[in-house]
């Protein structure tokens, strides 16, 4: 038995065609976090981190990794984002981040949101690198981890999600 498969035609990579599909109204959520240093948390918290204010960056890299999705994931269609909200919850030794990513189209925004969620956990890396060093020059407690799809949901009654 010959396996089918949605994305490859013989030798070609192909976009799956959904065209004949119906708008439905969609929503995908995914989750994520970053292990940080305490005195990195702290700094976090108190706004001392000399790149700026980490949240509100991370914040706004999602929101642009949501909408440029289709152009870093080859087979990931151009839908209309109609919303997205993204939230952080800081705890003792990590950030956790939440990103939700709802749409009316014929296919779904969990990859908007995975993409989402990674971006906004590298952007808070990149804002804190400088203090998550060792001397070395390595990050021994920075780690990135658990995204995941929480939840992806449709549904053809625009009230419902």
């Amino acid at each position: 038995m010959t396996k089918e498969f949605t994305h490859i035609a013989g030798d070609r990579v192909r976009m799956v065609d959904i065209s004949k599909k119906e708008d439905v109204v969609r929503r995908a959520v995914v989750s994520g976090e970053i292990m940080l240093t305490r005195d990195t948390i702290e700094m976090i918290r108190a706004g001392n981190v000399e790149k700026g204010n980490v949240l509100a960056t991370a914040t706004t890299a999602a929101v642009l990794a949501v909408k440029k999705t289709p152009e870093t994931i080859p087979m990931c269609h151009q839908i209309p984002i109609t919303g997205i909200d993204v939230d952080f919850t800081i705890g003792d030794g990590s950030i956790t981040t939440e990103v939700e990513v709802r749409t009316v189209a014929k296919t779904g925004v969990e990859m908007e949101a995975l993409t989402g969620a990674s971006v906004a956990l590298l952007t808070i890396w990149d804002m804190v690198k400088s203090v998550e060093k060792d001397n070395t020059g390595n990050y021994p407690n920075t780690m990135i981890r658990n995204i995941r799809v929480v939840g992806k949901y449709k549904s053809t009654k625009t009230n419902v999600l």
